[in-house]
């Protein structure tokens, strides 16, 4: 990779709660090149949206708090940026779709008022040409009529319409990096086959890079170009797409793989889905070592010893895992 445009180095996000401290996010690094998407796999818990919303920095500080790392954005670090600097990054240079279209977009005001208070903020138009640009963001996104559906409220959108207008509100102004945080949840295959093509069209289109956000391994196959799991807080392993899919070097990738239906084989053999045993530790107080180790199937006490680093087994593949000591 050429110099990333977004590079988060050793990131630790910590949240203070009355039973003590959650790591959410505890040692993260992510890069992203420019027009790549990276979609960014786990469990839910694991730390994928809490380290989204920290690129943002739309956590709530206190009781939220960056303890360590960097987040380079084309060289400058987020981290050390005030709430002015980061507001002309947002959605400017920066775009996110959230979780939930529909307690993400406010109700009371209509879906093209919306879209053009962004524009209006970053891009300094007219009323007149923010509506304009809304217009043609709806076009932009398939929404059928848009000169009519501007002027409606996101409670006569159905689940599909209005993540299509998340989608139009995130791209208004061009932003370099679209992180897209679970954007399909909640919708049925069809619509969500839809989204998917949507962002792919617009990554091609507009040239930016996509950070995506899901727990599906399947949508990752068909639509990144690398992949990060993450696992309790951390990294486990990082790969092309082809390279993970192909050769899961983490015993935790390699059951998320074998938890996947596959259709291409059902009619040959029928074999039952993998379940994953036991449950995700507490970030409360997270035990020493691994952290997948107590649900290794290949776990022996070395594993408990130390936290293994993320290392490369292979050129563009990396994983944290004693099996693959040198």
């Amino acid at each position: 990779m050429t110099e990333p445009l977004l590079d988060i180095r050793g990131l630790k996000t910590h949240f203070k709660t009355d039973d003590g401290m959650v790591r959410a996010v505890d040692g993260v690094d992510i890069a992203i090149g420019r027009g790549e998407t990276v979609g960014v796999v786990g469990e839910s818990g694991c730390g994928k949206t809490v380290t989204a919303m920290t690129v943002m920095k739309l956590i709530a500080m206190p009781p939220g708090e960056i303890v360590e790392g960097e987040i380079l954005w084309q060289g400058r670090d987020i981290v050390k940026m005030s709430p002015d600097e980061m507001r002309k990054i947002r959605s400017k240079e920066i775009g996110i779709i959230f979780q939930e279209p529909m307690t993400s977009l406010n109700p009371v005001y209509t879906v093209g008022d919306q879209i053009a208070e962004v524009v209006r903020l970053h891009e300094g138009l007219s009323r007149r040409e923010a509506t304009d640009r809304a217009i043609e963001m709806l076009r932009l996104v398939n929404i059928p009529t848009p000169e009519r559906r501007v002027k409606d409220y996101p409670h006569q959108f159905s689940g599909g319409m209005r993540q299509r207008v998340m989608i139009a509100m995130a791209l208004s102004c061009n932003p370099q990096l679209l992180i897209a945080d679970e954007p399909t949840t909640a919708l049925d295959v069809t619509i969500q086959a839809q989204i998917l093509d949507l962002l792919a069209e617009m990554r091609e289109r507009l040239g930016m890079a996509i950070m995506l956000i899901t727990h599906d391994m399947g949508v990752v196959a068909e639509t990144t170009h690398r992949v990060v799991v993450m696992y309790a807080g951390r990294v486990v392993e990082e790969a092309t797409v082809d390279r993970l899919f192909g050769d899961p070097k983490h015993p935790y990738t390699q059951g998320l793989i074998r938890s996947i239906p596959r259709i291409d084989t059902a009619a040959e053999k029928k074999e039952r889905l993998e379940a994953i045993g036991g449950v995700v530790p507490s970030l409360l107080h997270p035990p020493p070592g691994c952290r997948f180790a107590a649900r290794c199937r290949f776990a022996t006490d070395k594993c408990t010893e130390a936290m293994p680093p993320l290392r490369d087994v292979a050129p563009g593949h990396k994983v944290a895992c004693v099996l693959y000591d040198a």
